[in-house]
């Protein structure tokens, strides 16, 4: 498949630059992707251990990317015991 590519490349040579910001974009993507999949803390693999992630959230956390109603900057953190 690469000889393919590399023989496309040769014959029409406006395809160079179409591989070469494709190519590492799509390199970026996917190991972006698999660095929030691995290291993110809201990704959780094991559903046995914690099964409602969601009900750990207290109401002074930030959950949604942009909120109208409330401003999380004016409110106090609330120390929960683990």
């Amino acid at each position: 498949m690469l000889c393919q590519i590399i023989g496309q490349a040769k014959k029409y040579s406006s395809l160079i630059p179409l591989f070469l910001f494709i190519g590492p974009g799509g390199t970026r993507t996917a190991l972006y992707i698999t660095c929030l999949a691995l290291f993110s803390s809201v990704v959780r693999w094991d559903g046995k251990n914690n099964p409602d992630l969601w009900n750990q959230l207290g109401p002074n956390d930030q959950y949604k990317f942009n909120s109208v109603s409330v401003d999380y900057s004016k409110l106090k953190k609330v120390q929960t015991s683990k």
